[in-house]
Order: C-alpha cells, then sequence, then structure tokens
C-alpha cells in the first residue's frame, strides 16, 4: 500500500518523528508520512540515510 501510494502521490516531503532507539541499541527516524526508516547519528544529531528493509528495527 505504501508504494502505491508513493506511486500515486509522487516523492513524500519527508516529516520525522522523534529520533528513536532500535532492540540493538541503533538509533532511526521514521518518516510519519510514508513510513521510511532512516538511520540516525546521535552524536551528530542528523539522519545518515535510509535502511535498507533487512536493518529496519522490529516493531516490537
Amino acid at each position: 500500500m505504501k508504494f502505491l501510494r508513493r506511486l500515486l502521490n509522487g516523492p513524500c516531503s519527508h516529516r520525522f518523528s522523534w529520533p528513536r532507539v532500535g532492540a540493538y541499541g541503533q538509533h532511526y527516524q521514521v518518516c510519519i508520512r510514508c513510513g521510511m526508516v532512516f538511520a540516525y547519528d546521535w552524536e551528530l544529531m542528523r539522519r545518515t540515510g535510509p535502511l535498507p528493509a533487512e536493518k529496519q528495527p522490529s516493531e516490537t
């Protein structure tokens, strides 16, 4: 569904959640519009790039 929405609406103008910490200590942010997950560098206080699906934290 996210893919179809992204295809029909064009590129997302991302709006991000507050940085979160995954189960293994990695920091990340989630776009609240499209759901893309981005790595976050806590020391530099910025996003470093999108995370591939296999490295995304689980919602448990």
